[in-house]
């Protein structure tokens, strides 16, 4: 061992890599030993000698969890280099005086441990008796040197030399000797500190020591700004003056001094910044926890602030108007007023009222108290509280009687607690306005709040107030749901039939299928009065055997009947007329048609309540116009917008009290029925009528006739569901004009809509202006939706031919009618043209010609007013066919103010838009191209 030196080592690894990369790889980082096996693998050993490199590198600029998780758990024991004595260091070279401060300064991270060592070195290189230092604090408008380690002899230990905040010594900048060296970064050698008018003997005086010389030098760090001041004072050999020797090596020694100080406090604030984000991680989990009660969040916030910043007392104020945009005010904010109006930006502490108040204080074991008005009123913090809001910014106040703001005075309140400083911070909801102030007063240790403390209060802040924004939006829904639930309850009962209409309906004799024909596809419901119409209803239920069969209530089967009835909306198409129409087409098809076979009770029972239901509440406007409107309907689905709301206000009525007919259905039969219900109504829009008939079209193609798998039968209730919605075009001639032009008449209704309120143009099929071309729309309405469907059920069910052969039958009379229009059209363009009139000749030519070519039939809705046996004529002058009687209309109207209804597709969902068809999907249009027409649903 005695012959084991370092060139014999170093020989022995250079001719032996690979036990280097094998203890390495054994006794190192992996990092370590991954470079020193590659190096070797690849390059031999100089590639080793690389790898040995980048580890050096890698441990001089890492900080490995491990040791990060020991400084914030408080273990700072780490291997610490062995301090060299008076005689060691001063027979040692520069370079080796070097190398072991740059050693101390790779190992040691904590600023005190190495700033004391430090001076201890200088102290013994330069022979002085003792030396201390400052470090930089505050803004850069008011700097100021703290004293973090005093008096430092080379025998003294650093909690003797140590200074904290308790006994630390503040020196502004400029003042004093340190304080000049800090503001001009300049070097002082002083050989006798008496006659400097700059030393302060005062020190002298209470600490019994003599100053002799001083020697002062700052502490700059890369960016050539000083972060602290070291001195070392009395030379303690020959004349007690500090040589220029001396001077060199305390500048060497400061500059590493400077690199370490940086790195060892930007250390300390990563431990700082990662302590305070658990902090506040913490206190997000609670806030976001904590969201049902307001006065148990302001407690956990405030209790979570005290722990935080250790202050004596904690008060957060909630402004009276934070609740001013509660979405259950009913008043709402005024359109009237300004935007900084409704911000709130306060001009005097006048206009500040606090409608709550929360005090904590920890001496009294975490007392939480609400202050009453008048207690508001009186405290003088809340006069501070009330400048926060006014001004909108942080307010920290270290010493309230020296700053006179607030009055030169003791801030001592009625309780008699003293108020000597003060951190006041303003709470913001998510739209930036102030809702609170959050008031921090007096730090346990009697120091005042600084720069640190602003900053963990601040993002303290942010978190308080989502925190209570949060919460008092949760109150809100709450009571938004409480008031919906009344608000239910009311129009529940409104919306419901009462008991004594379905009594009288359930008095009044029920005539016969036969009698009503409701067995026949040439069905006609113009006959019928209202009560009528209830009573058909109950037939067809009653011949369906559904009343029997599921144990209805026949009392139940009537309210439910009247309920729907009241709930659609007396529009021009889509009522309760369209509804009963479509429910006989079903029944007719199931019975007549005979589909009945195919499915189950449960299924017939359902499929004829969605007929009753699948308009429930239109508003006689399409899917494409709530979404154009952006309605709440269109907020709330994003799909067959109007589809859902039919299918939501049927669940609503069934579960209306009285009106529930699925009330005896077990709970697999009730889910079953509410499925097949559901998708029934949904079926409805023609946007799935398109992307489902090509899939039936294939099964009717390839001889499927059972249907009794459940997609099968699922598709077959879909087409089933279409061909009865637009079944108005199968009708006899004289009762498919009348629909067609109380679709038309709807439609016109929205175009007028849209051109008033949207400033947009209409499609052709909605502009009244082009009502001519409704002839063509038909037809191309015919030959795109309603003649594939009915003839795909004709081929498969015989029985069904009569809605084929009816629909045919109408195209070639709207054929018939676009033809003579086209001729008329024709003629109007070939009259000669007249020469341009003085204005008010040519006004009364103009009314003349819209008197000649307007359409009777657009008085249709005048003519309601009227009750009168005159015939309309057969053609008008643009080619619209109205074989009906003023008296007819006027009877329909009053039996139903939406009139007569049968299909909703018929041209309710069609229009002709420069032959460009259109097909509304997902609640927006979507091109498909057909043949002259536009559907839209």
């Amino acid at each position: 061992m005695a012959d084991l030196t370092e060139d014999a080592v170093s020989k022995y690894l250079r001719d032996n890599p690979e036990f280097l990369a094998k203890w390495l790889s054994q006794n190192s980082l992996p990092d370590t030993g991954q470079c020193a096996t590659k190096g070797n693998k690849e390059d031999g050993g100089e590639s080793l000698l690389s790898g040995i490199s980048n580890f050096s590198q890698i441990v001089k600029n890492s900080i490995t969890g491990s040791i990060f998780k020991s400084y914030l758990q408080g273990e700072r024991s780490r291997k610490v280099s062995v301090k060299k004595d008076r005689s060691t260091l001063i027979h040692m070279s520069e370079s080796e005086l070097f190398m072991e401060l740059i050693r101390d300064i790779a190992s040691e991270l904590d600023v005190n441990v190495l700033c004391h060592k430090i001076i201890q070195n200088v102290s013994i290189l330069t022979d002085s008796d003792r030396g201390s230092l400052f470090l930089c604090r505050g803004t850069k408008e008011n700097r100021f040197l703290v004293s973090k380690l005093f008096d430092v002899t080379d025998t003294s230990t650093l909690e003797e030399s140590i200074h904290t905040e308790e006994n630390e010594i503040k020196v502004p900048f400029g003042k004093g000797i340190a304080g000049h060296v800090a503001l001009t970064k300049e070097t002082i050698n002083i050989q006798d500190a008496y006659k400097d008018p700059r030393f302060n003997q005062e020190i002298d005086a209470k600490t019994g020591y003599r100053t002799h010389s001083i020697l002062c030098m700052p502490i700059i760090n890369f960016e050539g700004e000083v972060i602290g001041v070291a001195q070392i004072i009395n030379k303690i050999n020959g004349n007690h003056v500090f040589s220029q020797a001396d001077e060199e090596v305390f500048q060497k020694y400061l500059t590493f001094c400077g690199i370490g100080i940086t790195n060892a406090q930007l250390f300390e604030m990563s431990v700082q910044e990662f302590t305070r984000n658990q902090l506040l991680l913490h206190l997000a989990r609670g806030v976001f926890e904590e969201q049902t009660n307001l006065n148990k969040l302001i407690e956990k916030i405030m209790l979570d602030a005290q722990e935080m910043l250790k202050c004596e007392r904690c008060t957060i104020y909630l402004l009276e108007d934070s609740l001013e945009n509660d979405p259950s005010n009913s008043t709402g904010p005024n359109p009237q007023e300004s935007e900084p109006e409704r911000k709130h930006e306060y001009a005097k502490l006048e206009d500040v009222s606090f409608s709550m108040a929360f005090d904590f204080f920890a001496k009294d074991n975490g007392t939480i108290k609400e202050p009453s008005p008048l207690q508001l009123a009186k405290s003088k913090n809340t006069e501070i509280a009330k400048s926060v809001v006014v001004k909108g910014t942080t307010m920290n106040i270290p010493d309230l009687e020296m700053d006179g703001r607030f009055g030169s005075e003791p801030f001592i309140e009625e309780d008699g607690f003293h108020t000597r400083s003060v951190l006041s911070i303003p709470i913001n909801n998510s739209d930036k306005k102030i809702i609170g102030v959050t008031q921090l007063i007096n730090k346990k240790n009697g120091k005042p709040f600084n720069e640190n403390d602003e900053n963990i209060i601040e993002a303290f802040s942010i978190f308080t107030g989502l925190g209570i924004h949060n919460c008092q939006m949760y109150e809100n829904a709450c009571r938004l749901m409480a008031k919906q639930s009344v608000a239910l309850e009311v129009l529940s009962y409104h919306a419901t039939a009462q008991t004594e209409e379905a009594a009288k309906l359930l008095k009044d004799p029920l005539p016969s299928a036969g009698d009503l024909r409701l067995y026949s596809f040439d069905f006609d419901d113009i006959p019928l009065p209202d009560d009528g119409t209830l009573k058909a209803v109950i037939r067809m239920f009653t011949d369906a055997d559904v009343i029997n069969t599921f144990k209805i209530p026949v009392e139940v089967m009537c309210r439910w009947i009247c309920s729907v009835k009241k709930n659609y909306r007396p529009v021009t198409y889509h009522n309760w007329r369209h509804a009963f129409n479509v429910c006989q087409t079903m029944f007719t098809m199931l019975y007549t048609g005979e589909l009945r076979p195919v499915f189950e009770d449960l299924e017939v029972f359902a499929m004829m309540v969605a007929c009753l239901c699948h308009d429930l509440d239109h508003r006689g406007t399409n899917n494409a116009f709530q979404v154009k409107v952006a309605s709440p309907l269109a907020m709330l689905y994003s799909t067959s917008v109007l589809e859902h709301h039919h299918f939501d206000h049927c669940i609503m009525i069934l579960n209306s009290e009285g009106n529930n007919i699925f009330q005896s259905l077990s709970p697999t039969e009730y889910r079953n029925a509410i499925k097949t219900l559901e998708h029934a109504i949904l079926s409805t829009d023609l946007a799935l009528y398109f992307k489902k008939r090509g899939d039936f079209k294939s099964l009717i193609e390839n001889g499927e006739k059972k249907f009794d798998e459940p997609y099968k039968k699922d598709l077959l209730k879909a087409m089933m569901m279409t061909a009865c919605d637009v079944a108005a075009i199968t009708k006899p001639w004289e009762v498919q004009q009348q629909v067609a032009q109380l679709v038309a008449n709807e439609f016109f209704e929205q175009g007028d809509l849209e051109k008033t309120q949207l400033g947009e143009k209409p499609m052709p099929m909605m502009d009244r202006d082009k009502k001519d071309e409704l002839p063509k729309m038909q037809v191309g309405f015919i030959d795109a939706i309603c003649l594939p469907v009915y003839k795909m059920f004709c081929d498969i069910w015989p029985k069904l031919e009569p809605l084929y052969t009816g629909c045919q039958t109408n195209k070639i009379h709207w054929q018939d009618m676009s033809e003579t229009a086209s001729i008329h059209s024709a003629k109007e363009l070939e009259k000669p043209k007249v020469e341009a009139q003085p204005q008010e000749n040519n006004k009364s030519e103009v009314e003349e010609k819209r008197k000649v070519i307007k359409p009777e039939v657009e008085d249709v809705n005048k003519t309601n007013v009227h009750n009168t046996k005159t015939s309309l004529p057969t053609h008008s002058p643009n080619g619209i066919i109205i074989q009906t009687t003023k008296s007819q209309i006027t009877d329909h109207h009053h039996h139903s103010k939406s009139q007569h209804s049968s299909s909703k597709a018929h041209a309710s969902k069609m229009a002709l838009d420069d032959h460009t068809p259109c097909k509304i999907q997902n609640g927006s249009h979507s091109k498909k191209q057909k043949s002259g027409f536009c559907v839209i649903t």
